[in-house]
């Protein structure tokens, strides 16, 4: 399913109560770009977008831990936080909920940094962990009520990846080394829970 009918399937979601859809895939598939397209083709009084990676430990948090040498993976980050978040969301009780932005160029959460109100129908989150079985990301599944799985062609998500890193200052052969590294080792365990998802996405 791609293009029109992901839109479709979506406005369907955005109406009447509040609704959650998930997006997931390993790192560099393309669900960022996806679920911010969505939101934007639905327009922010129907629609919002929050991500995983505000939930991101700061990078001091990582050091004394010892994993900044693996962040990206599931325990870099706050988990419990994301799972309250996503119940808070979900009962849409509050006037609003203050949820923090992940700053790629900082490479930081921004605390507070996306609104979203009581009366925005459908909440679209996307992560790398959404699918997974293991505490406490296993919380997660129920409190979405769609999870779409975004499958690409390893090559080119790879490709992407190794761009990606270059461009946020990593020099070639360390983005290489990230990408070939930690990067794969998640992958490869969020691709493990694909087929917990209720749709499998091919971007075009």
């Amino acid at each position: 399913m791609r293009g029109p009918e992901l839109t479709r399937r979506a406005q369907r979601l955005a109406t009447g109560r509040r609704r959650i859809l998930g997006i997931a895939g390993a790192p560099g598939s393309g669900k960022s770009t996806l679920a911010a397209g969505l939101a934007g083709e639905l327009g922010a009084h129907r629609a919002v977008c929050v991500g995983l990676d505000g939930f991101h430990l700061a990078g001091e948090e990582l050091s004394r831990l010892g994993r900044s040498d693996r962040k990206g993976a599931p325990d870099t980050f706050d988990g419990h936080g994301y799972v309250a978040m996503l119940r808070r969301l979900r009962a849409a009780d509050e006037p609003v909920v203050y949820v923090p932005r992940f700053d790629r160029q900082a490479e930081t959460a921004v605390a507070g940094a996306i609104p979203v109100p009581a009366s925005t129908p459908l909440v679209i989150t996307e992560g790398n962990y959404l699918l997974d079985g293991e505490p406490p990301w296993d919380q997660v599944r129920a409190l979405l009520d769609e999870v779409w799985f975004v499958e690409v062609d390893e090559r080119a998500r790879r490709d992407r990846l190794i761009a990606r890193h270059i461009a946020h200052g990593r020099a070639p052969g360390v983005a290489t080394a990230w990408a070939d590294g930690p990067d794969q080792r998640n992958a490869e365990r969020i691709v493990a829970g694909a087929h917990r998802a209720d749709l499998l996405v091919t971007p075009e």
